[in-house]
């Protein structure tokens, strides 16, 4: 069964989350102020309207209550984007994400009941600092302000050793939950301690980010 999504906004950020959601074979109502951003995606979302998501009368007459999942992607306008939060919060959305364009902004979005506050230009800030301190970093997710799950491919310093060996969880704080081998394109989860690591493969470590920062500098960023 089919998921259906609201994306009000359709900007970078929301047209973009438009057209993956679309291509995934999602129900996309795309929603727009602007009569020419609406027009961009009528052939691309399910559905595309004209809309002011400020008006809670225009937002009923959408049947937004029926969406399974609202992503609030209004730009600058943070009025608007707390505005549409919070009725969309009363009209019983069941889950409604919402890009924030400050710290200030996520407080009241969190307070008025957002499901999920994203910061799309900091969030991508972090990953790609992480991937210009080193070639070995290839991904970096941020499960909270403090925590993170990153990919590493693995380096000479750690090639040969076995996870017993560099006990990372007692030397750096953090886990490694699975490793992914390049030679059989394998995902072994939760290895275990006696997991030799070979050459091309990448490691999946979660842990705070003070703790994979210093994994980073002691054993993946080549010298």
């Amino acid at each position: 069964m089919k998921r259906e999504f609201a994306v009000i906004g359709l900007g970078r950020f929301g047209g973009s989350i438009c057209r993956e959601l679309s291509k995934e074979g999602m129900e996309v109502l795309a929603i727009d102020s602007t009569e020419a951003k609406v027009n961009e995606y009528r052939n691309i979302a399910s559905h595309a309207v004209i809309a002011d998501a400020t008006d809670e009368k225009v937002l009923k007459e959408l049947g937004i209550r029926n969406i399974d999942h609202v992503i609030v992607a209004i730009g600058e306008d943070i009025q608007a984007s707390i505005l549409t939060t919070l009725m969309l919060k009363e009209l019983g959305i069941k889950k409604i994400t919402v890009k924030a364009q400050n710290d200030y902004h996520e407080k009241v979005l969190t307070k008025i009941g957002a499901d999920q506050v994203i910061h799309p230009e900091r969030d991508m800030g972090k990953k790609i600092a992480h991937s210009i301190i080193s070639s070995n970093i290839l991904d970096h997710l941020e499960l909270s302000d403090d925590h993170s799950i990153v990919e590493i491919k693995a380096g000479k310093k750690i090639v040969g050793k076995t996870l017993i060996a560099l006990d990372i969880r007692a030397n750096y704080g953090c886990n490694v939950v699975a490793i992914k081998s390049m030679a059989s394109n394998d995902i072994n989860v939760s290895p275990m301690a006696t997991e030799e690591i070979k050459e091309g493969d990448t490691l999946v470590i979660i842990g705070a980010d003070k703790d994979i920062s210093r994994f980073e500098k002691q054993l993946v960023i080549e010298d």
